[in-house]
């Protein structure tokens, strides 16, 4: 299970928090980008300030509470400025599953790389083993943020996306043993 209690954790660059409600006008015009369209697979397909508030109510606090859902803001290290989201969920004992995007207007800064670095040492730190991800073969930016984080890429798979949409997905994984 995921212990919120960890959080935040910060780098030089990111600090990785829970969402919160200042975050969704951010969040919800960042999630309307066509690149997190296409590539997030996000659960729903339309958001709003104020279905990102829902969200927060319904989803966000009860999941880090449950420590099966840990939904995250990937803010900038020295403005606390809502960068991005990523999301730790499908948590078991040993593992979990994390997803990511950033707002169109912070990428090319290696706030995803750092990003995932945390959320590496916040799996681990809640006692999890091994991190995974997937992504669609041609996201290529996904790919490389995560093999900088120390990903490694396997095999191809047709899988459920967050969405619920079937794709052929890149699975990744990450050891967190030390």
């Amino acid at each position: 299970m995921l212990d919120s209690a960890i959080l935040p954790l910060q780098d030089a660059r990111v600090r990785l928090r829970p969402l919160a409600v200042t975050d969704a006008t951010s969040y919800a015009a960042g999630a309307g980008d066509d690149a997190v369209r296409e590539f997030g697979h996000l659960p729903e397909s339309d958001h709003t300030p104020e279905s990102v508030r829902a969200m927060i109510t319904r989803d966000v606090d009860p999941g880090l509470a449950r420590g099966d859902l840990a939904i995250l803001t990937i803010a900038r290290a020295g403005s606390d400025v809502f960068a991005g989201s990523l999301v730790v969920f499908d948590v078991t004992d040993g593992a979990a599953e994390v997803g990511f995007w950033i707002h169109p207007d912070h990428r090319g800064h290696g706030l995803s790389t750092a990003a995932l670095e945390l959320a590496a040492t916040f799996a681990r730190r809640s006692g999890l083993h091994t991190l995974t991800a997937r992504t669609l073969p041609h996201n290529t930016a996904s790919r490389r943020a995560l093999e900088a984080a120390g990903f490694t890429a396997g095999g191809r798979d047709i899988g459920t996306a967050p969405s619920g949409q079937r794709a052929e997905l890149v699975g990744f994984a990450r050891s967190l043993d030390v």
